[in-house]
């Protein structure tokens, strides 16, 4: 067992991990721990979506759930670094694609020139003007 960091999102979690080559694998109980997916005996499990995973047996082994697999299976780009013993797990095409065509943008909090924290959530339904700079 190897201590392993995944970013999920904008949230990173220390999980215990086994690696077996170049696979990365979860123990169930540490899937469902950090990223909400329960094993069960109808699939992987999260919320009211189970997804199927007998017709993948390198998916779920004795070591525990395959990282690469799973985030293959529901549809989520994953960067694995091995020598950092770290993974960073995407949002999803589709759930991109819903939330660009929303055209809402994300909420967040900045402060202004005297240090007041403003979220953009606070002008939902008035018009507003981002100025972003970058000094290179």
């Amino acid at each position: 067992m190897s201590q392993f960091t995944i970013i999920d999102a904008t949230r990173d979690l220390d999980v215990e991990v086994t690696i077996d080559g170049e696979r990365v694998r979860l123990a169930a109980a540490a899937l469902q721990a950090a990223l909400g997916w329960e094993l069960k005996p109808q699939g992987l499990c999260k919320d009211d979506l189970c997804v199927p995973v007998g017709h993948r047996p390198d998916l779920v082994t004795a070591q525990g759930v395959d990282l690469a697999a799973f985030s293959a299976l529901i549809d989520r780009p994953l960067a694995i670094d091995l020598d950092e013993k770290m993974a960073c797990l995407g949002v999803s095409a589709t759930t991109r694609a819903t939330q660009l065509s929303s055209l809402d943008a994300p909420d967040f909090t900045l402060p202004d020139y005297l240090g007041r924290p403003h979220s953009l959530s606070q002008y939902r339904g008035k018009k507003v003007l981002l100025v972003a700079y970058a000094s290179w």
